[in-house]
């Protein structure tokens, strides 16, 4: 609020009161704050409990933070089935985020089989709500599918997802790169 000093320790304090009493949207502000060590002292086992209890609240939020410490190890044992398992909670809420992450396990084969055709799927729904990094890999697979990759793609959707990472980032690089992919493309049809 604009004019009142700002206070960690009481909001941690909140937080944690909310907390107890069940409230998801509390738990995940509190995770958060463990997480980064504010208002209380930084613990990662605290924070993964906390956003494990509220992801199972279906909080999406909860779900992909509860999934990134899944993937990375922090706070609890590195379980890349569990990451993916959460991730997929959120994908399905929409989380672009969450969407992203699931595509690069699938792409990788990491905590699911691996399976092109849903790393595909779920980079495209991130993509389309314009997270740079899906857009990045989508262009790649589709541009794979150009090369012979049975996907249901052509080389032009790579290059608008290219001219839309490059317009959210203002990268030079990936306006070139989408300038190119249409220019070596464009005597084939889409």
């Amino acid at each position: 609020c604009d004019g009142l000093p700002q206070d960690d320790d009481e909001a941690a304090r909140l937080y944690r009161r909310a907390a107890e009493q069940g409230h998801a949207l509390a738990q995940l502000g509190l995770g958060r704050a463990y997480a980064e060590g504010i208002g209380v002292r930084q613990d990662d086992r605290e924070a993964a409990r906390l956003f494990g209890v509220a992801a199972e609240q279906g909080d999406v939020d909860a779900q992909f933070d509860y999934a990134v410490l899944c993937a990375l190890g922090r706070g609890v044992a590195q379980d890349d089935a569990k990451a993916a398992r959460n991730y997929r909670l959120a994908a399905d809420q929409g989380s672009d985020n969450a969407q992203g992450n699931l595509a690069l396990l699938y792409a990788r084969g990491r905590g699911v089989p691996q399976k092109i055709g849903e790393a595909f799927r779920f980079f495209h729904l991130a993509a389309e709500q314009g997270h740079v990094t899906s857009q990045l890999y989508l262009s790649k697979l589709l541009l794979e599918t150009a090369a012979g990759r049975a996907l249901p793609a052509t080389p032009g959707e790579a290059a608008r997802f290219l001219a839309q990472a490059a317009r959210q980032t203002g990268n030079e690089q990936c306006r070139l790169d989408a300038l190119a992919v249409l220019s070596k493309y464009a005597h084939e049809p889409d």
